[in-house]
């Protein structure tokens, strides 16, 4: 079995506000060297061990990580140049470039990679528990160190391609500098006496990069408080690049002669059902009831009412572009109320059954309230919402675990492993600590697979999951990112987000 892990509710409240943030400020001319990006993602320090997703373009611009990952999700060598596995999957040797060094004139070598991944694992960010399985990093020279690890993970090299494995400088990690000022070996330095913190960073090359240089001399990132405004900013040339989550502003965007658009189905929304043994309501315990759920939900009519049409309708929890996805799954639960009525007559409760959700505003509009009530009541089950602010939703939730499920918006990585992690194992979205058999092995199969030999335990996994309803997605999110004309934008596979590398100025 399975032990249940406690909540990091650094984690959790790090998640929640990428769930309640998008990503995402002045433009000049289609050969200007400046690239003005606009957000509606605030970082909360600029220090690496703060680092979380949707924000990572404010940190790519000033540290580089141990490994890149490419527009598709393929990994390239970065600081590291070589990377291999023993054949326990447990020791990751990590060969390091040898010709970089921080402003002070610091090495990067294999003491920062050590100091960094433990400093990382142990500070408590938002993103912490991505190196939970990390023991302890071997410095076996300058140029070479082994990543000891308490169990095979399959996502190590995708944790190190994002926040974990951004490098500071050594010198730099005591203390809380780097919130305002940070250092690393990155392609640009922060302009300290330009940016405003909390509403725009401004970004200027460094001069002696190591590496091969972006195509802009100056990148400033600016937040927004609404999409309104990062539309109008794109019209007056006050805006590069962003991305857009609304559907009424993205109909604004495609209706701009000038502004270009590229569409990315990504995160996707949905209830994630945590009591799955029934402790608080007992209906859940059952599989048939958690099934009439799923049949209950008229996934189309939400899709055409609250998103314009614009999404995909599934009923799996893993992304298009991991191994785990199966196309035939995300049709898997048509919207049948009949059927909804005979499962939970199967299970004992004919006449239907009484719970209470969590409701943020944010996350869970009117509409969308009224519809999955309405799509519930219509079966026999009396939904009631228990709208919550931001200032106690994250103690009700999940310290408290005063509810048997929640309304989210979730990211669908590439990387099957992160999705597992986040979703499927005991921790901060498996509060209760769910398990079964067929989990258990699938996991493990999936966590031990050599690269590459997984995808059958993987899609096994997401099978089972879906068959068993420990979830209910509505549909995967088309999201908008947009530019003036002057910028050509790769999307991130597996982010909404893309990487500030994938920015380049139009032919």
């Amino acid at each position: 079995m399975q032990r249940r892990t406690p909540v990091n509710t650094g984690a959790v409240a790090a998640a929640v506000v990428l769930m309640l943030t998008g990503c995402g400020g002045s433009g000049e001319t289609p050969d200007s060297p400046t690239l003005d990006i606009a957000t509606m993602t605030l970082p909360q320090s600029l220090d690496p061990a703060e680092a979380m997703g949707s924000a990572l373009p404010h940190f790519q611009a000033v540290y580089d990580t141990l490994v890149k990952r490419a527009p598709d999700g393929t990994y390239a060598p970065m600081l590291a140049t070589e990377w291999s596995y023993d054949d326990t999957l447990t020791e990751l040797s990590l060969t390091l470039r040898d010709d970089v060094s921080f402003d002070d004139g610091t090495p990067f070598d294999g003491e920062a990679v050590k100091a960094n991944l433990e400093r990382f694992r142990d500070a408590g960010g938002g993103q912490a528990q991505t190196m939970a399985d990390l023991e302890e990093v071997e410095v076996v020279d300058d140029t070479h160190v082994v990543l000891h690890l308490g169990q095979p993970n399959p996502a190590m090299l995708y944790y190190l391609s994002d926040a974990a494995g951004l490098m500071a400088n050594p010198a730099s990690l005591d203390g809380d500098t780097l919130a305002t000022a940070p250092d690393g070996t990155g392609p640009y330095e922060l302009d300290a006496g330009r940016t405003a913190v909390g509403t725009t960073w401004v970004y200027t090359r460094a001069d002696d990069y190591w590496g091969e240089d972006l195509p802009y001399d100056e990148v400033s990132i600016s937040v927004f408080d609404n999409e309104t405004a990062i539309v109008n900013g794109l019209r007056t040339g006050q805006v590069n690049a962003a991305l857009i989550q609304t559907v009424d502003q993205q109909e604004v965007a495609e209706s701009e002669p000038d502004v270009v658009t590229t569409p990315q189905h990504i995160d996707y929304q949905g209830l994630i059902l945590f009591d799955r043994d029934g402790a608080m309501v007992p209906a859940l315990g059952e599989p048939e009831v958690r099934q009439a759920i799923n049949h209950a939900i008229d996934r189309e009519t939400m899709l055409e009412q609250l998103r314009g049409g614009q999404g995909e309708v599934t009923s799996q929890v893993f992304g298009t572009e991991s191994d785990a996805y199966v196309p035939e799954l995300d049709a898997y639960y048509e919207y049948d109320p009949d059927r909804a009525r005979e499962l939970l007559a199967e299970a004992g409760y004919p006449d239907g059954f009484e719970m209470t959700l969590p409701r943020m505003q944010a996350i869970s509009s009117d509409a969308m309230a009224t519809s999955i009530q309405s799509d519930l009541e219509d079966v026999g089950i009396d939904l009631t919402w228990d709208d919550l602010d931001q200032a106690n939703a994250l103690s009700s939730i999940f310290t408290d675990q005063g509810y048997p499920g929640m309304v989210m918006n979730n990211a669908q990585p590439a990387e099957e492993w992160v999705t597992t992690v986040e979703l499927v194992l005991p921790g901060t979205f498996n509060l209760f600590g769910s398990t079964d058999d067929t989990v258990q092995e699938t996991v493990e199969e999936l966590r031990t697979a050599p690269e590459g030999e997984g995808v059958e335990a993987a899609q096994e996994l997401n099978r089972h999951l879906v068959e068993q309803a420990w979830f209910v997605p509505f549909y995967r999110m088309r999201y908008l990112h947009v530019s003036d004309g002057t910028v050509d934008i790769q999307p991130q596979s597996g982010m909404a987000v893309p990487s500030l590398y994938n920015y380049t100025p139009a032919e």
